[in-house]
This record gives structure tokens, C-alpha cells and sequence, in this order.
């Protein structure tokens, strides 16, 4: 699950339409709960942008706007030569993404033979060919299954084992990793395998294509003609559980308009609280520098889309370059993790880079430290505004969003919820309890796990976050963690895998992994591992072992080896707490 302050889009996205001129007398600040609350009246008011129905469950869902991703797709066409992506490899128009996406759409049905419901697996770095395979699949009417760039062969294969796809579209490196698996499926007839940016790696066998070796595009063509509605399945979404195995969250077309729809809600709320009509004004390119697996990349990209915005991409993150980026292409809005949000600020100040162009700096993935925002104000006051809010995988990202004044003066908070989500916190204690959220934004359940469905849902249809909040006023903070897991950088690291994996070492009799905190990740990862005496095992022959079937970002940086037991309580279940207060001693 992506948490913690925790969406943020990646792009200001805005209304279409609108006359020009000021906000209606007495709306122009958004500083008090009142005109807050003035401003979200005029924008879902019957009639209105962002107004609301309930289905005979009481659920609430958006009255207008598109069915399904598809009918998204296709308003993009309308921005014809306007840049859309802009990477070190590569750049597309929205033109030209239309129709690649298209041609793609044809080629999985016509010539895989794939048919709508078939998942499509997508593996690879933020190359713009990410986002033309994920939006072939919703032209086709397939499942687009995006999986974590960083996993390993094993994690990868587990994956795929359980979606069973029809097709994998991957870049070099995550060709080499899924190459074992497809060695493995023999004669099938499927999957196909559609790779880009091989990189001189040796691609090739039954049933896998290059991607530039693709006839080149028609852009009279259009997608093909396949029946999608808004209950279709669209997407699964990876995020592990507390079984330590990824889970597939499944989510429909109908919960993905919900997604595209919060982050305009929040742009148009954004720019009345500062005394602008929605729409009016120049849409500078944004540096999206989440990896686009992820659901808070999901927030920002439907946020450009909607309003025909440039994104700009990273290959990897790196200070200096994102610097350079802003000015190049006069960026006005950022979205990243907190540690990377911290490192661009960190970096403009030993520069003195006054960020000219800057407006809009959204964080999301982890939970934002309140000093980013009071960094941001005392270096560039008011000009440029934080945004940062709170989402999961099984929300397909923000569902709340604080920003501007709001967040200036409740740095810890999370923000209100969007319109189509309802959010309280359940059997309370000191107002604290569990976060509970229903809405059109949430998934229909898991990938062919009815357990794990209905242990997230409560029997009147209300999904069980895992994180302990409070609600005051309407806005969410969030104050702790009910799961075993740990954000490294947003990233998800649930500690029962890590665990499972330190103890499939020969030497390891007990392991407990816990989170301790870091100054730029927010999170790092930690193992107390007891080990039999005299094995002579150390922690950097353990961390390598640990390397062979994790992700790189699941290891644990600091790892303490011990003959002793580890602390347990009466029925033998391991004091995380004791551990972490050891952990700190050692320093």
C-alpha cells in the first residue's frame, strides 16, 4: 500500500472551461474551515463540477464525466501537437501517444489474439512507452497489470503466476528478469513479449517482439471497436499483505474515473482558495519523478491528461539533474517522495536556486515530516504552495489533499477527503481509532482471494485501511500504523517477507525486522536477527543473501546479529517495541 502524506499529484491539474476573472466576492482565501468549506459547497453543488450521487448503497460516485478509462483516452486526442511526456529517451505529443496507443490496441487483439479481460503486464522504468502499453490495454479492454520496476526475477514470476497474463511489455533489464519465467512456459501460446530500450541485450525467441521494430503508427487509424464499461475490471495493482505475498488489487473503470477526478477537484479547490478561477492561465510542464507503478504517479498523471499538461521524467532521481530539468523546461510543478522533496530544497539552498519557476511542490508515497512545508514557506514564502494527502494502492491514490494556508497551519494533517469518499475512524479511543473509507475510488476486491476480500471490507461496504487516525474538522491526520510495515522513501517494505527471507538463511533462528527512523527516507529498514552460536555469519554475508530474492529497497540497512533470544511477550509473539528501543541504545 502506498501511504503516508501520502498521494500528491504530480501536475496542477485543472477545470477545462470557466470565464475569466475573479472568484465570487468573498471566496478568495481558503485560509478558515468556513471559506474551506464555502469553496467545496460551490464546486459539488447540484450542477456543479464535482457534484454527487449515492448508488442504493449509499456510496457516493461523481455525476458526471468520463465511464471508463477508454472514453479518458480519447478526449486526449483533442490536444493534437501539445508535448505530453518528455524523457532522456524519448518524447511523445499527445498525438503521437494516441495514436501508438491505438496501433498497440489493434496488435494485442488482432495479432496476439488477446481478448477484452486478458491481463497485460507492464514492466518497466518511467520510459514513455510505459504509458502508451498501459493505455493500449484500456483501449482494448484489457487489464493492465503494472508491476514494481525494482522486484527481483522471484518476486516478478510470482506475479505473474498469479495473473496469468497475455501479453508483457517490458524494457531490457526487466526482459532479463522475466526471461526464466517465459523459458518456463514452453510451448504455451502465450504470453507474448513486446520489449523496449533492449540496450544491447539479447532479445528474441518464440512469441517477443521489439518495440521499435513495430509497423509505425497510423494516426487515422483509432483504437479498435471493443465494448468497455464502467464495471469492467481495468487494472491490479500489486501491494503486499501481512502474509508477506503480493496481493492483486483489482479495480474497475468506475473507480478509476473517481481517481482522475479527486486531483482536479483538489487543483480547482486549490486555485479558488487563492483567488483563481479554475482554468484561466498558462499549464507549465510538471517533473513527475514518481516510478509510474505507483498509485501516487497514477494522481499526478491523470492530472496532466485531463488538462492536456507536459510531464517531464527522470531515468533515476538525482538532485542536480531535477535542477536543471526545472529550468529547461520552466517546470511549475514537482511531485515526488518526501526524501526526494527534501534533497530538491536541500540542494536549491546550497545553489541559492530561487526555483522562479516553481508554483505547485506536491509530495506523496510517505509520510511528509511537517518540516518540509516550514522549510518551503521560510525559504520561498507563499509563492510556491505545498500539497501533500493521503491514499493506497486500493484507493488508486489521493483520496484527501492538504494544501496552501491549510497545510501552512495543519502540517501534520492529511487534508479533507474528496467529495466521492466518505472517511471515520472506527471504535475510537481518545478520538483515535482506525481509518475506515468507502467511495467510488476503491478497489472491487482481490485478485481471486474472496479471503482477503472480505477481511479489507466491513459487511456495509467500508475498507479497512490499517492506519489509526483521528478526524477533527473534517480533516484526517494520521497517527499510526495497525500493519507491520515500514515506508522506506514510499516505498512499501512489509516486514513479515523480510523476515521470511533472513530466515531461510541456515544460521538464522529468529529475526525480527522493524522500522527505524531516517532523516531523508523518512524510514529505514533494521533486522535483529539471532543466530546459532559459533556460525560465524555477519550481517554483511546476511544482507547479501537477503539480495538474492529481494528488492533492493527491502533489505535491511543495519542488521544486529545475536546469540540471545529475542524479547517476546506471554504467548510467545515477538515485542517489535522492545526491539526498536534496542535498536535505538545501540545507536
Amino acid at each position: 500500500m502506498a501511504r503516508g502524506g501520502r498521494g500528491g499529484t504530480g501536475v496542477d491539474g485543472v477545470l477545462t472551461g470557466g470565464g475569466a476573472g475573479d472568484v465570487p466576492s468573498g471566496m478568495a482565501s481558503a485560509e478558515s474551515l468556513e471559506s474551506l468549506e464555502s469553496l467545496e459547497a460551490l464546486l459539488t453543488a447540484p450542477g456543479a463540477p464535482f457534484a454527487v450521487v449515492r448508488d442504493g448503497s449509499g456510496r457516493p460516485s461523481y455525476a458526471e464525466g468520463p465511464r471508463t478509462l477508454r472514453e479518458f483516452a480519447e478526449t486526449t486526442w483533442a490536444f493534437g501537437d501539445t508535448p505530453f511526456l518528455i524523457a532522456d529517451t524519448g518524447r511523445l505529443t499527445y498525438g503521437e501517444f494516441f495514436a501508438a496507443a491505438s496501433a498497440l490496441a489493434r496488435r494485442f487483439l488482432d495479432t496476439y489474439g488477446l481478448r477484452p479481460g486478458d491481463r497485460a503486464v507492464i514492466a518497466m522504468r518511467n520510459h514513455p512507452e510505459w504509458q502508451v502499453a498501459f493505455w493500449a490495454a484500456q483501449l482494448a479492454g484489457l487489464v493492465a497489470v503494472p508491476l514494481n520496476a525494482w522486484w527481483t526475477a522471484d518476486e516478478v514470476a510470482y506475479a505473474l503466476d498469479d495473473c496469468r497474463p497475455g501479453v508483457l511489455v517490458v524494457d531490457g533489464e526487466r526482459y532479463e528478469r522475466v526471461a526464466p519465467w517465459l523459458d518456463a512456459t514452453g510451448d504455451d501460446p502465450r504470453p507474448w513479449t513486446l520489449v523496449c530500450h533492449e540496450e544491447g541485450r539479447a532479445v528474441g525467441g518464440p512469441r517477443v517482439e521489439r518495440y521499435a521494430e513495430l509497423p509505425a503508427a497510423d494516426p487515422l487509424l483509432g483504437p479498435p471497436d471493443v465494448d468497455v464499461t464502467p464495471e469492467s475490471d481495468a487494472t491490479i495493482l500489486y501491494t503486499s499483505g501481512t502474509t508477506g505475498r503480493p496481493k492483486g488489487a483489482v479495480a474497475t473503470h468506475h473507480a478509476h474515473m473517481a481517481a482522475i477526478t479527486n486531483p482536479r477537484y483538489f487543483a480547482a479547490l486549490s486555485s479558488l482558495g487563492r483567488g483563481i478561477v479554475p482554468g484561466q492561465g498558462p499549464i507549465l510542464p510538471g517533473l513527475l519523478t514518481f516510478p509510474f507503478f505507483h498509485v501516487a504517479a497514477f494522481t499526478g498523471f491523470y492530472a496532466a491528461m485531463a488538462a492536456g499538461g507536459t510531464l517531464v521524467l527522470m531515468r533515476k532521481w538525482d538532485p542536480d539533474a531535477a535542477l536543471a530539468l526545472i529550468h529547461e523546461h520552466g517546470i511549475g510543478s514537482f511531485g515526488g517522495v518526501p526524501a526526494t522533496a527534501l534533497q530538491l530544497l536541500a540542494r536549491a539552498d546550497e545553489v541559492d536556486d530561487d526555483l522562479p519557476t516553481l508554483t505547485m511542490f506536491n509530495t506523496g508515497g510517505a509520510a511528509a515530516p511537517p518540516e518540509l512545508v516550514a522549510r518551503l514557506t521560510a525559504r520561498y514564502g507563499e509563492r510556491i504552495e505545498p500539497r501533500n494527502g493521503y491514499g493506497l494502492t486500493e484507493t488508486l491514490g489521493g483520496i484527501s489533499a492538504n494544501f496552501g494556508a491549510q497545510y501552512r497551519r495543519w502540517p501534520a494533517s492529511v487534508g479533507r477527503p474528496a467529495p466521492a469518499v466518505e472517511a471515520r475512524v472506527a471504535d475510537p479511543v481518545a478520538g483515535v481509532g482506525e481509518l475506515l473509507l468507502r467511495g467510488q475510488a476503491l478497489i472491487r476486491g482481490y485478485w481471486e482471494d474472496p479471503e482477503a476480500t472480505a477481511a479489507a471490507f466491513t459487511d456495509d461496504g467500508w475498507f479497512r485501511t490499517g492506519d489509526l487516525a483521528e478526524i477533527t474538522d473534517g480533516r484526517i491526520s494520521v497517527v499510526d500504523r495497525i500493519k507491520d510495515m515500514v515506508i522506506r522513501g514510499g516505498e512499501n517494505v512489509y516486514c513479515v517477507e523480510v523476515e521470511a527471507c533472513l530466515h531461510d538463511h541456515p544460521d538464522v533462528l529468529e529475526a525480527a525486522v522493524v522500522g527505524v527512523p531516517h532523516p531523508v527516507l523518512g524510514e529505514e529498514v533494521a533486522a535483529v536477527v539471532r543466530i546459532r552460536p559459533g556460525s560465524g555469519l555477519d550481517a554483511a554475508a546476511l544482507r547479501a543473501f537477503a539480495a538474492k530474492t529481494l528488492a533492493a529497497f527491502k533489505v535491511p540497512e543495519r542488521v544486529v546479529l545475536q546469540e540471545s533470544e529475542l524479547p517476546r511477550n506471554a504467548t510467545g509473539k515477538v515485542l517489535k517495541r522492545e526491539v526498536r528501543r534496542g535498536l535505538a541504545s545501540a545507536g
